[in-house]
């Protein structure tokens, strides 16, 4: 497999709605894409951060350079510039999981194509089809809150996400629960705005029979996670504190966690990902599918990772139109609260060129420099 050329797509689409959590609030969805055309096949990729530092500290600009001054030179550099042989070349740059994540997923999709083999094949996938949940921001008032989850449960959505914040948590939780009963499988998500002196009042969560708290305190505090978990019967999911399998490993070991959310892009990649779920899968340890509000380029990739075998909680892989009024490939859609995996070559799905055009800022080739 020999590269041609390789070019940085930048994006932005609306959201449908202001989507806030504790760190903020977003009204579009503004990333890139990375496009790699080889003499076999051709492979995208979806940059998961945004275009500033606010949530994971890498950003657009700086995932840019990475790929293109570090990473890249160092992968067309190979003999083969397969999957396989990028181990070297990653270890070489410290850090900056997303922007490996973009382009290792960017080649295996090449790669992948030229076989004729899917992503869910490749990685192991289990199901044709995979129950997906729903994450409900931040909102004004209650009843807004339980006006929007009546919407996305007439939608089918399997399972119900709060993002909650000091000052909404309780309440939100609380009236959730009275309108919609025990059964509703929902779970919150409060994305590091806790300290451990708020542990008796995250107690209180407990009588609400929740599915878990994601990532209540900051990230990497394995420490203070498994000094929580010891006070609280909900289980505590990590997130933002996993990077690496070591790093799952080492959560598990201390009892910080429970459960595990595994976003391909935060841990450098869906091969890095893949070993999270056969590690947390020995050790008994559910795993669920995280998003980062994707495109269908990085949800169909994200979806052929949830249906392996060790995700037994619906992922965050929420249909196209939960996020945009338009999406730049062929939508997603719910069917009984289910997503089908994409069955085709590499992710299965690529942009619309129509859909693609309205919404690029800018293109830049990567390689070879113009």
């Amino acid at each position: 497999m020999r590269i041609e050329y390789v070019d940085l797509i930048e994006v932005a689409l609306p959201l449908v709605s202001p989507f806030r959590i504790s760190t903020g609030t977003m009204t579009a969805r503004e990333t890139f894409l990375l496009h790699v055309v080889t003499d076999t096949a051709e492979g995208w990729g979806e940059f998961a951060g945004d275009p500033e530092p606010g949530y994971y500290s890498e950003f657009a600009g700086s995932a840019e350079i990475i790929v293109r001054d570090f990473l890249l030179p160092g992968v067309l550099a190979l003999p083969e510039p397969r999957v396989a042989a990028l181990g070297p070349v990653f270890a070489a740059v410290k850090g900056n999981r997303l922007a490996k994540a973009v382009l290792e997923t960017a080649l295996l999709d090449a790669e992948l194509r030229a076989y004729g083999m899917s992503f869910g094949t490749f990685l192991g996938a289990a199901r044709e089809a995979v129950p997906v949940g729903v994450s409900v921001g931040i909102q004004d008032s209650a009843g807004e809150l339980l006006d929007m989850v009546e919407r996305y449960l007439a939608d089918g959505y399997a399972r119900i996400k709060l993002k909650i914040a000091p000052g909404w948590d309780l309440e939100p939780v609380r009236a959730v629960r009275e309108r919609f009963g025990d059964d509703l499988p929902l779970q919150v998500d409060a994305n590091t705005a806790y300290t451990l002196g708020d542990a008796g009042h995250l107690r209180r969560l407990d009588e609400y029979g929740l599915l878990l708290i994601e990532e209540p305190l900051q990230e990497d505090d394995l420490q203070a996670h498994a000094q929580l978990q010891q006070r609280l019967t909900t289980p505590i999911c990590l997130d933002e504190s996993i990077h690496t399998a070591r790093d799952a490993a080492a959560a598990i070991a201390l009892d910080a966690c429970r459960v595990i959310n595994v976003k391909p892009a935060r841990v450098g990649g869906y091969l890095e990902a893949r070993r999270i779920h056969d590690l947390a899968a020995a050790h008994g340890v559910p795993v669920w599918c995280g998003g980062n509000l994707e495109t269908g380029i990085g949800r169909s990739a994200n979806l052929a990772l949830a249906a392996l075998p060790g995700f037994t909680l619906p992922g965050d892989l929420s249909a196209s139109n939960r996020y945009f009024a338009e999406d730049i490939t062929e939508p997603f859609v719910l069917h009984n609260g289910l997503l089908r995996v994409p069955a085709g070559p590499g992710i299965g799905i690529g942009p619309r060129p129509d859909a693609l055009a309205r919404h690029t800022t800018a293109v830049r080739r990567l390689h070879p420099r113009e």
